[in-house]
């Protein structure tokens, strides 16, 4: 399968991640903690993690948040976390820098929206000394626009100017010149304040879809900074991820964007890290990086009224999630492993022969048997009630058999 070519973009080191150049697309979320409260922000630092995040940004809004990051920086060195953590700065941020050297020092990058760094005549300085501070602590920055917080002087000015134009643009176009404008200006400006051109990541995130790519179409000509891609505000649910799938997955055919976060708003009590695992599968799907194993599993139909195959494809899936880290740290290329998990004899025995290990289920009226295959060749028929058991069983003797061992400390 021919990939999309990667648009050519400069290399910006996040702590240990490299962003851009020839580096795969980086994966990231931020946390929905009170940064100050360290316990709960380090538990989620360390879950996101886990599930793969590999840049977790947080809120630094306040001198406690501030005063906060070097406590849990350090509470998670202790636990083996090392993820890059970017602390996010709006209105504030100039102030926080400068009383809180411990906290410029320790995150691994900072992001900065032009567009909160202050009003009027407070702008240009309060945005000047953030970049001072990134210069002095040699960290990189994210010029983060985001049109819900666009600058508005600048808005007002390239609307005054094309409503002076002998053939105006609707105000929809000028809203998505003036949020590359933005960004693009702040980023020449940060270099002229002597922050060098491969310290500097763009992102211009607005929530509609096909204004996010039109937006990231014009950046990725007039730029070769690396674009974190990401449509705001995405919503809930189903709806966020297909919004935020939609805008992405077109960008990412087109070869643009360097690293990716689906911003998703969590159902009350939900888990945060399932904008980490959303990310993966989007990239995973479009066969851009590889992170879990696939499990490849049919939709049901009438020949599958029992909801037996359904649980052990979700079983599997767990299963697999769970067992990821440790795999990944004795074999290498287990991530490229496809599994299946079919229900009926229809496309069962076809699918599962496709997959590197595969079992069908016996549907409605079929003999209670389970085919397991494995690189195309049936291995054994499964019966009883241990069918999940005993398939998890052998996926584990796969796993072992045709994944090369590290060397493992």
């Amino acid at each position: 399968m021919a990939l999309p070519v990667r648009r050519r973009s400069v290399a910006v080191k996040v702590g240990k991640v490299t962003v851009g150049g020839d580096a795969p697309i980086v994966v990231q979320s931020m946390t929905n903690t009170d940064t100050a409260d360290v316990e709960a922000t380090v538990r989620q630092v360390r879950d996101l993690a886990r599930a793969g995040s590999e840049i977790v940004r947080v809120t630094v809004n306040s001198d406690e948040a501030a005063e906060a990051v070097p406590g849990i920086v350090e509470r998670l060195a202790a636990a083996g976390v090392d993820v890059p953590l970017v602390g996010d700065f709006h209105f504030n941020g100039h102030k926080l820098l400068k009383a809180h050297p411990g906290c410029a020092e320790l995150l691994a990058k900072y992001r900065i929206n032009p567009g909160n760094v202050g009003r009027g005549s407070k702008r240009d300085p309060q945005f000047a000394e953030m970049i001072e501070f990134a210069c002095r602590w040699d960290k990189p920055v994210r010029i983060g626009v985001n049109w819900g917080s666009l600058d508005q002087d600048l808005l007002t000015r390239m609307m005054d100017e094309n409503s002076r134009s002998p053939e105006p643009r609707d105000a929809l176009e000028v809203l998505r010149e003036a949020t590359v404008v933005s960004a693009l200006d702040s980023a020449e400006r940060a270099e002229a304040l002597g922050l060098p051109h491969d310290r500097i990541v763009i992102s211009a995130k607005v929530s509609g879809v096909q204004d996010l790519v039109a937006i990231y179409r014009v950046l990725a000509k007039r730029c070769d900074y690396p674009l974190h891609l990401g449509l705001t505000e995405a919503g809930m649910g189903s709806k966020g991820i297909v919004a935020s799938s939609a805008a992405l997955a077109i960008l990412l055919q087109e070869g643009i964007g360097d690293t990716i976060r689906i911003s998703l708003t969590p159902e009350p009590g939900g888990d945060r890290t399932r904008e980490v695992l959303v990310a993966q599968e989007l990239l995973q799907t479009m066969g851009l990086r590889a992170f879990t194993p696939m499990v490849i599993a049919c939709p049901g139909c009438g020949r599958t009224t029992s909801t037996y195959f359904q649980e052990l494809a979700q079983r599997i899936q767990g299963y697999l999630r769970e067992r990821m880290p440790e795999w990944r740290r004795l074999h290498t290329g287990v991530e490229e492993m496809n599994v299946a998990v079919m229900g009926c004899v229809v496309n069962g025995p076809g699918e599962s022969k496709h997959a590197n290990i595969g079992i069908s289920l016996p549907g409605t009226g079929e003999r209670p048997v389970a085919p397991v295959y494995e690189d195309g060749e049936k291995t054994v028929t499964l019966k009883g009630d241990n069918i999940a058991g005993e398939f998890q069983e052998l996926v584990e003797r796969y796993v072992a058999r045709h994944y090369a061992r590290r060397d493992t400390p």
